[in-house]
């Protein structure tokens, strides 16, 4: 089996905010490998830092701490000429497809903003691509002349990914892409963006709390709490049998489908509320809610460790079962 290229190897990524109570640390030492073609998700409750992660990683947020290594050189290093390639080959797709399209701008415009900062193409040749993605993400060529206002949700996060594939990207952060949409027009959405990265080789970091519709889009997922990875696996290992408590809860949440199924006696409820980012629990940052919480979870903070071929969890339970 040919080895994979990795795309991105993060090392003990951290990014923290001040407030007045202290730091926020949102992103707390995080460490993961995305490789070229895959689809690496993070998953979590909200206030997690999955999406402060993916922002950290384009460099739309600075870094606290760790390294980030894209084609194996530092980002940090990178001349003024790779920083502007790199910001132009790492897109990203953002939650709310109203908020982040510029309302006075027309849609063409929107799209087209990319290629005029990079200097790329003519004018002609920049409104024959605007219109050859406005179809490619399966809308009429008419809408270069629209406004935002004038688009729905799907519409306007249509054109989202239009405006995201118009500098020709190799990697793209996926942001809740559908997490504000119309249950009737996610599963379009998921379609396309499935699409589009079988047709342009595309890899994706898809960040996003629907933990039924991540299994169907993932090839390793990542879960994390309060900052942290607290496992990792290829979607089916972390679905058929997930060894941290945390995600055997989250699992447990999703609604079966199966109508004999007893889905609320097969939940895993969790008591308490998610510890402050300022001020995390010493030891485990989950042992205040978790089940299965010993003497050893309250003192040590447990290491990401592969407990099975491409499976890591971070909980000393599971490292000795």
């Amino acid at each position: 089996m040919a080895e994979r290229e990795i795309l991105y190897d993060v090392q003990d990524l951290k990014r923290y905010f001040p407030s007045k109570r202290g730091m926020v640390k949102a992103v707390d030492g995080v460490s993961f490998q995305i490789y070229r073609g895959e689809t690496f998700s993070l998953v979590g409750e909200s206030g997690c830092g999955k999406t402060t992660c993916g922002r950290t990683l384009l460099g739309i947020y600075e870094k606290t701490g760790g390294t980030i290594l894209y084609h194996g050189g530092d980002v940090d290093k990178m001349s003024k000429g790779e920083r502007r390639r790199y910001r132009k080959d790492n897109q990203m797709i953002f939650q709310d497809p109203y908020a982040s399209l510029d309302p006075r701008m027309s849609i063409g415009t929107i799209i087209e903003e990319g290629m005029r900062v990079h200097f790329r193409y003519t004018a002609e040749e920049r409104r024959r691509i605007v219109a050859e993605l406005l179809h490619r993400v399966g809308l009429p060529s008419e809408f270069a002349s629209r406004f935002p206002h004038e688009l729905s949700g799907g519409q306007r996060q249509r054109v989202g990914i239009a405006r995201a594939l118009a500098l020709e990207p190799e990697f793209m952060v996926c942001d809740e892409p559908i997490a504000a949409l119309d249950v009737s027009i996610q599963a379009q959405v998921v379609n396309l963006l499935i699409r589009l990265q079988k047709e342009l080789n595309l890899t994706y970091l898809f960040i996003s709390h629907d933990l039924s519709m991540v299994r169907h889009v993932s090839d390793r997922i990542a879960v994390m709490y309060l900052g942290s990875i607290v496992e990792l696996s290829d979607a089916r290992g972390l679905y058929d049998a997930p060894l941290h408590p945390y995600s055997q809860a989250l699992l447990s949440a999703i609604p079966q489908e199966d109508p004999d199924v007893d889905w609320a006696a097969r939940r895993i409820p969790l008591s308490g509320e998610v510890p402050s980012p300022v001020d995390a629990p010493a030891g485990c940052k989950f042992w205040k809610r978790c089940p299965m919480a010993q003497d050893c979870c309250r003192r040590e903070r447990p290491a990401l460790r592969e407990i099975l071929p491409g499976h890591f969890v971070a909980c000393q339970r599971a490292a000795e079962q």
